[in-house]
Formats: C-alpha cells, structure tokens, sequence
C-alpha cells in the first residue's frame, strides 16, 4: 500500500492538475471521487432501502455529491438532492440524476427550509457535499442559515434516538449517518479552523491524501472517522512530501519478526528508570507497556522503598535497586546504571522520577548535561563544561516525562544527546524544552511543524503526544497519528507509551520506526478500550491487556 501523505490545499490542486496533465481527466477523477464516497456509505450500512439526502454544493464538491448520489441509487438507496446555489445548464452529473428519476429540491424554492426539515426527518444517511477543500470562512450567510437547519434536525433526532433506548415502548428512531465529502463544510482544510455551523460529521471520505487541515483542531473534531480514498491520481506525484498519516499497513511492515525458536534475549532486553516515592505506578506502567509490546526481559531500576510495590502489579520483571534519598533517586545511581546499562537493548528514562534536587542531577550528570562553572578572576562565570567527558555511551534511549523536564534545565541539553535519541514530550514538555518564552498553546498551534523543526534541531526523535501524536525525524520525516481519543486523557497513559516504545526499540526497530509504530498501537489500544469500556472513566492500566491485542489486529 501506498504512503497516505498528508498535504495542503495548494498541493491537491497541484496533483490533480499534474494527474489531468497526466491524462487522468478532471471530470473523471469527480467520477472517481463520487463513487468512493457512495461505496464508503456502502461499507457503512447496507444502503437499499436507505433514504439517503445529499447536500449539493456549486463547485466540484456538489459534482462529486451528484455523483455518489446516482451510485447509491444504483445500490437501491431512496437518493434525494438538495442543491444550494447550483447552476443546472450544462451540468452533466445533475442531468443523470433527474434522468434517473432521483428527486431534487432547489433550496432557492425552500426559502424557510421546510422541505429541507422534511427530508431530515426520515433520513438515515446525510451526505454533506456543498463545499469543499477551498471554503473561504465565515460561511455565507444563507449557507450558514441551511447547516443550522440541518444540525437543529440532527440534535433532535439523536434526542429521540436517546430517548428511544431508555424508555421502553418508545420504538427506535436512530440518528442520521453524517458523511462529510473531502471535509466537512466550513472546515479550512489548511489551518483547520471552523465556521461554527459546520456539521459534526460521523465519516470524511477524502481524496488522495488527507488534507493537513482535517489533523487540526478544532477541525480534527468535526471530520469524524477518515476515509482516505483513492481517485486514481499517482502516488509518485506526492513523492517529494514528508509528512504522512501512520496506518496500520504501515506498522505491520515495520513490527519485528518472531521466530518459533526465539529466546527472551531474542526480544531485547530494557532498562526502565523511572519511579519515585510519589510516582509508583509511573513505573509499574512504563516497565508493563515494554513488556505488553513483547520485549523478553524488562529490568526496573528504581530506589528501593518502592520496589515491592512495582512488583505488585509487575511480576514480570527484574529489578535493580538505585541509590535514593527518602524514596527519590539521588546522583550516586549513576555509577549503578552505567555498571549495568551495557547489558540493555534500550534504556527508558524519567517516568515518574521527580523533580527533586538529587533526581535531577542524577539525569543531567547521567547524561553528561551536568554543568560545572569555572569562574574568572573576579568571580564571574567564564564558561561552563561537561563534568564527565569520558562517560559510556548509553544503549538507545527514550527519555519521558521527569527526564525531559531535567533536560530542559540545562542550556544547549541536546548537544550531549546520544544518536537515535527518541523524546516523548506533551505540549507542556516541549515548551520547556524549546525554551524562551515558548508555551504549550504555541506549540499546540503549530503541532507537525514545532515536531519537524525541533526534530532537526535537536538531532532527536520527537514524539509529540496529544490527540494526533505528531513522531518527527531529524531528516525531516514526520507522521501523524490517526487517533484523537479523551479516554487517553488521564494520567499514566504517557508512561504506558514510553515503555513500548522502549520495548520496540529494545527489539531492534531503528528510533523513528519504533517511535512511530509505539504510538500508532498504544492509539489502537485505547480505541480498544473506548470501544469496550467508554472513553469517560478509562484508566492508563486499561491498555495494557489490549497492547497485545492491538498488534493482533495490526497483523492480521
């Protein structure tokens, strides 16, 4: 399968005209388009019998609309039109729909949105096919005043869907399937910024690529499930963009081999740590997502107050205990991980170690960032210097959580960075580490770029987590992942995150493809456990059954 890239809208443009150059006409890549979203709705429901409205727009968004209208009538779905600004002369795709008997409503006639409302009323599919990839913001007014009917008539009917199941004798009248065609009308598939009557959409069939607009909140919130669908453009004509959406295709090919006559050194070994006196399920959760990924032996080096209970809820793994100053690691556990580090196929660290004074130090002088001054003659600081300038290189490392805000501390922290370094922060995180006066809604604004730029910058992997977790490259490689669940939303989840992707390096997966491939299965778990338990209410230990479970899938 193809690379799904993600793009702007002046490079769809730009791909459909090299493809028309290329002979693959405009007119039928529209045809294309409209029979991909007809056969999603397919996928979706069977369609016969099916009381389909499609919304028509003027431009080719409303063409690829007529289009999937004449397919799903072609299925047996009871297809009608309501067509909103939309010139008839000329308009081949229009004249084959009322060829075909199917009904058409002019909204130009429908002043008060009265057949409109009529329509809504028994429909059980709503395909929004009025504006496309180039909508200017805000919608007109007239426009706006047409999505408003149609999202009054949605409420009220998921109103009655709710009450239909809890009150017993009510009968069922189920909400409409929404079906957004390329994107959801009044989304700028650029920025991802909405008009507030845009239509919250169940599915978006888009075309070719997804547009980098529909990965943007508030945007991302109104697409719904992403159908990327393929209209016959080539794919070689994307060749030159870095940017991609992980998919599951993707990650099967990159998941490590098992062999019936493997070992547990076989699946690598990891070095967990992490944990503090405060923290005790930090631990227990990063150790548990390396082994629930299958690394063959996790060792958990944490101070020693708290062993018994990691233990409790990892029997698992092995321990090594560290030096610790009332349950916190102190800087005398550097000798103790070094001494043992060597025997590691990757090295987890920071989850849940504090922000204590000697923690700290222990991170910074563990990884060589710890700055000693040398002061002039009259006391004033003339340079500083790394304190240990023949330290052991670590085995390939993943540093989360409290090991990134102790790297934040120090001035130029990445220099002293090993190759391959993989960093796991959440917006917080990454604005303490971009330094200045940057901040998390700044980061949040720009999320696939401030991953790239930092990427390169650093000379790290960037694991940007959040709804659509952005994994960037120091060569400029980026993917996003496709999963925005608030259920991962509570504490823990990132630890859990952090130790696969440990686990997946620790099995030989080079940094951006276990990076990538960490995130795309705890994603995948956690749309597991929302779809068992309910996204309110899950917990970090919810995914950790369902890890397995996820690449289950993934390789099916």
């Amino acid at each position: 399968m193809n690379p799904v890239k993600i793009i702007t809208v002046e490079k769809s443009r730009e791909l459909e005209k090299a493809a028309d150059e290329g002979g693959l006409s405009f007119a039928r890549m529209m045809e294309n388009a409209g029979r991909a979203t007809a056969r999603a709705v397919e996928q979706l429901l069977a369609p016969r019998d099916r009381r389909v409205v499609v919304l028509v727009g003027p431009g080719n968004n409303g063409g690829d609309g007529l289009v999937a209208a004449h397919y799903l009538a072609q299925v047996g779905a009871r297809v009608t039109c309501y067509l909103w600004k939309r010139e008839a002369a000329g308009d081949d795709n229009l004249e084959r729909v009322q060829a075909g008997g199917l009904p058409v409503v002019w909204a130009e006639d429908d002043g008060d949105h009265e057949a409109l409302r009529g329509l809504l009323q028994g429909a059980d599919v709503v395909v929004d096919a009025l504006l496309g990839v180039g909508v200017s913001l805000p919608l007109r007014d007239n426009l706006r005043s047409l999505l408003e009917t149609v999202a009054a008539s949605l409420r009220e009917r998921r109103g009655a869907a709710e009450l239909a199941h809890a009150v017993p004798g009510a009968g069922l009248m189920a909400a409409p399937l929404v079906v957004a065609v390329d994107c959801p009308t009044g989304l700028d598939s650029d920025t991802g910024e909405v008009d507030p009557a845009t239509l919250q959409a169940d599915v978006t069939v888009t075309f070719a690529h997804p547009k980098v607009g529909l990965l943007r909140f508030p945007g991302a919130g109104k697409v719904g499930r992403i159908v990327v669908a393929d209209i016959g453009i080539p794919a070689d004509l994307a060749a030159d963009v870095d940017l991609e959406m992980a998919t599951a295709e993707t990650v099967a090919a990159w998941l490590p081999e098992r062999s019936p006559s493997s070992h547990k050194g076989t699946f690598g070994r990891v070095l967990v740590v992490a944990g503090s006196v405060n923290y005790v399920g930090a631990a227990a959760l990063a150790g548990s997502g390396a082994k629930r990924v299958g690394a063959g032996l996790v060792t958990m080096a944490l101070p020693g107050p708290i062993q018994s209970a990691v233990a409790a809820n990892l029997a698992e793994a092995t321990y090594l205990l560290l030096p610790h100053d009332m349950g916190v690691v102190n800087s005398g556990a550097v000798q103790v991980v070094r001494e043992r580090m060597g025997d590691y196929d990757a090295l987890l660290l920071g989850p849940g170690l504090s922000q204590e004074d000697e923690t700290v130090a222990f991170v910074q002088t563990f990884l060589g960032l710890h700055r000693r001054e040398r002061r002039g003659r009259l006391g004033f600081v003339e340079r500083s210097e790394p304190e240990d300038e023949e330290q052991p290189a670590p085995p390939p490392l993943v540093v989360d959580a409290d090991g990134l805000n102790a790297l934040a501390q120090v001035p130029d922290w990445w220099r002293s960075l090993p190759p391959g370094t993989i960093l796991t922060p959440h917006p917080g995180e990454m604005a303490r580490l971009v330094g200045g006066d940057a901040t998390a809604a700044e980061v949040q604004a720009d999320r696939e770029g401030m991953a790239r730029r930092m990427a390169g910058e650093w000379g790290a992997v960037v694991v940007l987590k959040g709804a659509l977790t952005v994994v960037a490259a120091p060569d400029g490689r980026a993917m996003v992942q496709p999963f925005a669940n608030p259920g991962l939303a509570t504490a823990g989840t990132g630890d859990v995150l952090a130790g696969a992707i440990a686990g997946l390096r620790a099995q030989g997966l080079e940094a951006f493809e276990a990076a990538v491939v960490g995130a795309y299965v705890h994603g995948l778990a956690g749309e597991l456990a929302r779809d068992e338990l309910g996204e309110m209410g899950m917990v970090a230990g919810d995914l950790l059954p369902r890890l397995p479970l996820a690449l289950r899938r993934i390789r099916a």
